[in-house]
């Protein structure tokens, strides 16, 4: 019985954490997720890459400022993860549908 309950808590916990790990990377129905091959520092860079990025892959995309973008007529926020996979830092983009 004890072995039970111990299986059912960590089904519980690793399920938890799975979500939380899915949520944080942008892994959620309705976002943009962008992983660039270079590093941004500059903000501004970083903007204009996500653009070219997006407008490669065929979108409309203006950025309006402020962390917002326009693409293909729907506002999106702009959040940036760091990521560490395999020892290297990984900057991953996320483009997550604005709440109107």
């Amino acid at each position: 019985m004890e072995a039970m309950i111990s299986l059912g808590i960590f089904i519980v916990v690793f399920a938890g954490g799975l979500f939380l790990f899915n949520t944080l990377m942008g892994y959620k129905k309705g976002n943009i997720t962008l992983d660039l091959d270079d590093r941004y520092i500059d903000y501004k860079e970083y903007t204009q890459a996500i653009q070219r990025e997006l407008e490669n892959k065929g979108h409309n995309v203006k950025y309006e400022g402020n962390g917002t973008f326009t693409i293909d007529g729907k506002r999106y926020l702009f959040m940036e993860r760091n990521v560490s996979m395999g020892g290297a830092p990984l900057q991953r983009t996320i483009l997550k549908p604005e709440k109107k």
